[in-house]
């Protein structure tokens, strides 16, 4: 069975989805609903859909009887209720970005959508899919390093890639879209969820906007970047930053895709000359958190701590086990097993292709994700599919609490998720 697919929303996650499914052969993009009009008219000559299988809003396409099996739901994070909840109604499956939804309310208001219409709803916490995330969990669920005792977990944002994000782009204001931490980092409370097996009880976190700010604002430094008189000494350059990317074609679907649709030395150029991707990473339009700790307590006493960062080189996360009969360490890529009784160890090469940015498919794992989702749209069987309503809220919960702490120097309980249907 192809499995026929709505995409709403086609930026970057949407457009990049999208060629995954269609690049799986098992999936046709059938509508597409997106205000751009560039965006939009791309998808429909890519995809060879006719002037009543595109729209300008959502809104459009839910007043139309159901025109595909399944939704790939990739609007901005404050616009992922209102959209998905209308697509279940119709009996749409729905894959939906992460997060969730910037509030429980939201979040549970999806839930009960696709509880009330028996519909599939998967979240796309891409990092549970991912060959090294499956390796790993076959280790740690086979008792090799006996009982999980701690975790250490790292998230390197990259320095670049925090300045193009989260200071300069979508994710700049919290008020906006969402914090940084349920923007970048459910991904990762999500997957010490599901590696350590456990129901998290108590949260506490720190974090802040360290450098970011008006007041390290280099002396003498512009507004702008193309005509900053201390562009070259800056780390965040945005013209160093962007146009070595020109002519590789991973990143010029993303970040130059997100600049400009005018994919050239000419089109960069201009679109930091006028956009927000040009700006002064000191100017003072941002408030998301450019570093954050979290400290997490499992059920048992079994404790993590959580670590996002932006300063640093983009890369996989970077994770240390430590279990009651050995430990692990991992990169993303391989890992390394100390085996306590015989005091040997052993690298696992995980097989991830790629790189860790969205641009190159998150080391394969959107590929793998994507994979599933397809497969139980197509035959029912949701068995391989793990990031569904239940998972995803328990996530979104920890982020919350986290926040909550974060913002009122206290240690949160969490209570118990109730209402929550698969």
């Amino acid at each position: 069975m192809t499995v026929s697919l709505a995409i709403v929303g086609a930026g970057a996650r949407g457009a990049a989805y999208a060629r995954i499914a269609t690049a799986q052969n098992t999936a046709t993009v059938v509508a597409v609903a997106e205000p751009d009009p560039v965006r939009r008219a791309t998808m429909a000559a890519r995809y060879g859909l006719a002037d009543d299988q595109v729209f300008a809003d959502w809104r459009e396409l839910t007043a139309r009887p159901r025109l595909a099996d399944a939704a790939i739901v990739a609007t901005p994070d404050r616009m992922h209720a209102d959209p998905a909840c209308a697509l279940a109604d119709l009996g749409y499956d729905l894959l939906l970005e992460k997060p969730l939804a910037p509030t429980e309310h939201e979040a549970r208001r999806i839930i009960d959508a696709a509880a009330r219409n028996r519909v599939l709803l998967s979240v796309c916490h891409v990092m549970r899919y991912s060959a090294y995330t499956r390796s790993l969990k076959r280790l740690v669920d086979s008792g090799r390093i006996g009982d999980i005792v701690s975790v250490e977990h790292l998230e390197p944002v990259g320095w670049w890639h925090h300045a193009h994000s989260y200071v300069r782009g979508q994710w700049a204001r919290e008020a906006e879209s969402s914090s940084m931490l349920l923007a970048k980092s459910s991904h990762d409370l999500d997957w010490l969820d599901h590696i350590i097996g456990r129901p998290l009880r108590r949260v506490s976190s720190f974090g802040g906007l360290y450098h970011f700010r008006p007041e390290n604002k280099p002396e003498g430094a512009g507004q702008r970047c193309v005509d900053c008189p201390v562009e070259r000494s800056c780390a965040y350059s945005a013209v160093r930053i962007y146009q070595r990317f020109l002519g590789d074609p991973v990143y010029e679907r993303w970040p130059l895709g997100v600049l400009t649709d005018d994919i050239t030395a000419h089109g960069i150029d201009q679109a930091l000359r006028e956009g927000p991707y040009g700006t002064c990473v000191y100017s003072g339009g941002n408030d998301a958190l450019d570093h954050q700790v979290v400290i997490l307590e499992y059920e048992g006493g079994v404790t993590a701590s959580f670590t996002v960062t932006a300063f640093n080189a983009l890369d996989f996360r970077k994770t240390r086990l430590f279990g009651t009969r050995g430990s692990i360490e991992g990169d993303g890529r391989r890992l390394l097993v100390h085996d306590f009784l015989t005091d040997t160890s052993e690298t696992i090469d995980t097989t991830t292709t790629g790189n860790a940015s969205a641009a190159d498919g998150h080391g394969g794992a959107d590929d793998d994700m994507l994979r599933e989702f397809l497969r139980a749209v197509a035959t029912g069987d949701r068995s391989r599919l793990t990031s569904g309503p239940q998972e995803s809220l328990r996530s979104h919960l920890a982020v919350w609490a986290a926040e909550e702490s974060r913002h009122t120097g206290t240690v949160v309980t969490l209570r118990t998720p109730s209402n929550i249907c698969s």
